[in-house]
């Protein structure tokens, strides 16, 4: 009886502690959560960042949104850049974040990852799509809500665009328990508007 082949694809998406390696980050995260609870009536909960690894064949891929970090973007496979906190700010380098589809890549502080790798898909045509639609995001302000979704465009907006953009099954996709993942419910109310359209 011979051993089942591994899969030859998967989309496999990482949670980790906002912060995760930055005090600064972290502090500033356990502060907007705890205004944020307190205005909301709610418990405080912890704070999650998201960063997904597609396998697709031979290749491997990372997908992130990060600030902008200098250099040669194609080294970590830049495929779009957006300003952070106001559009104006946008024009200097300091102020802009960079969406990776990076072959090879790799993610910071992976070892920290809540629950390790959560493969959502294990489908060639769900992580070829992923990969194919990750230029295209839209280029909101990080920070904002431009859109009117009641939540700001972030990192976790850019993993939930791109997972139901892709066709996944987002009622069973979310962070870890008794956590949050701010930026979430604007990639998801995004991507159905333009799947409605």
């Amino acid at each position: 009886m011979s051993a089942q082949a591994a899969p030859t694809a998967d989309v496999t998406l990482y949670w980790l502690p906002l912060g995760a390696g930055g005090h600064c980050i972290r502090l500033n995260g356990r502060v907007f959560e705890g205004l944020q609870a307190r205005h909301q009536h709610r418990p405080v909960r912890d704070l999650y960042h998201s960063a997904l690894r597609v396998r697709l064949g031979g290749q491997r891929f990372v997908i992130e949104m990060t600030p902008v970090l200098g250099g040669r973007t194609t080294d970590r496979g830049v495929v779009r850049e957006g300003p952070v906190g106001f559009r104006f700010l946008g024009r200097s380098p300091l102020f802009r974040y960079e969406i990776r589809r990076w072959r090879d890549g790799t993610i910071p502080d992976l070892a920290e990852a809540v629950g390790g790798p959560h493969v959502v898909s294990a489908d060639a045509t769900r992580a070829r799509e992923v990969l194919r639609l990750t230029p295209f995001v839209p280029g909101l302000v990080w920070g904002r809500d431009e859109c009117r979704t009641g939540e700001m465009w972030n990192s976790n907006s850019l993993t939930a665009w791109l997972l139901a953009g892709s066709g996944h099954r987002m009622e069973t996709i979310g962070p870890p328990e008794y956590g949050r993942a701010p930026g979430w419910l604007a990639g998801l109310t995004v991507a159905a508007r333009l799947g409605q359209r």
